[in-house]
């Protein structure tokens, strides 16, 4: 007869395996390569801190890890930290908005970021990657989302390393169901602005013309949808979700619309 000290060692190993898989749970996307032109025809600001390819979604991913979930989002150029931000990173920032399985949600998105979600494809929370300290950010957002600053995540530290921008934040700010690998997600590629527009939450506009820390090829109202890049999915294509139309005092006659990505 086996010892019955063994057999219940076993069992419980079998049920610390089974724990370990069920919340081991991870999502990845990819991202067509050279799109960091929004809707086609952004281009980079002139300052040489706007490396090539540096704005260019390249791979999202999503990994539940214990109470935590960790996101990572890989660009088109080595990263650098040419302002000493501290975190390996300075001129992007990333929104990933994420439809949890909660109830209910929202269509509209921070300010500055010129953008919406379609009917159908709310949103529940978004993660926050900026090369900004954590305080600076939910400050910006309490001051200038109004109710929307709860729905607003920031890990407590964001690195950049090689090409991938990473942060960790607890599941229970996120809330939802908790099942990570089935979210919908949409993920905005946009660049960190120190000293932004009144009422912009960190956010850097693009114009007509590109200058040396502004994005060209948009318009020089707040009618065109600051994003430099998204998440493309089967249903979801840039130049679709990015298309607008701007009325000629410069304000949006029709808004780029998002939509969600799911596996």
């Amino acid at each position: 007869m086996k010892n019955p000290l063994s057999l219940r060692a076993i069992s419980l190993a079998a049920v610390v395996a089974f724990g370990a898989a069920a919340t081991a749970q991870a999502v990845e996307f990819t991202d067509p390569r050279g799109d960091d032109k929004g809707p086609g025809n952004y281009t980079y600001p002139t300052d040489g801190v706007y490396k090539p390819g540096s704005f260019d979604l390249v791979k999202f991913s999503a990994t539940r890890s214990g109470n935590n979930v960790d996101f990572a989002v890989d660009v088109g150029a080595n990263l650098e930290d040419p302002w000493g931000m501290g975190g390996g990173f300075a001129v992007q920032m990333i929104f990933i908005f994420i439809k949890t399985g909660a109830p209910g949600g929202q269509t509209a998105t921070p300010n500055g970021l010129n953008v919406q979600f379609a009917p159908g494809h709310e949103w529940n929370k978004v993660v926050v990657l900026s090369p900004q300290k954590k305080a600076r950010v939910t400050g910006e957002a309490d001051a200038k989302l109004g109710a929307m600053a709860k729905d607003v995540v920031v890990p407590n530290i964001t690195r950049g390393r090689g090409r991938t921008i990473s942060g960790s934040v607890p599941l229970s700010e996120l809330g939802g169901d908790g099942n990570v690998d089935g979210w919908s997600y949409q993920v905005v590629m946009q660049s960190n602005e120190g000293f932004p527009a009144a009422g912009d939450f960190l956010t850097r506009k693009v114009n007509e013309y590109e200058g040396q820390h502004r994005w060209g090829g948009g318009n020089d109202g707040d009618c065109d949808p600051h994003a430099m890049d998204v998440l493309e999915g089967p249903d979801a294509r840039q130049a679709e979700m990015l298309a607008h139309e701007c009325a000629p005092d410069g304000k949006s006659k029709k808004m780029a619309t998002l939509k969600m990505v799911k596996k």
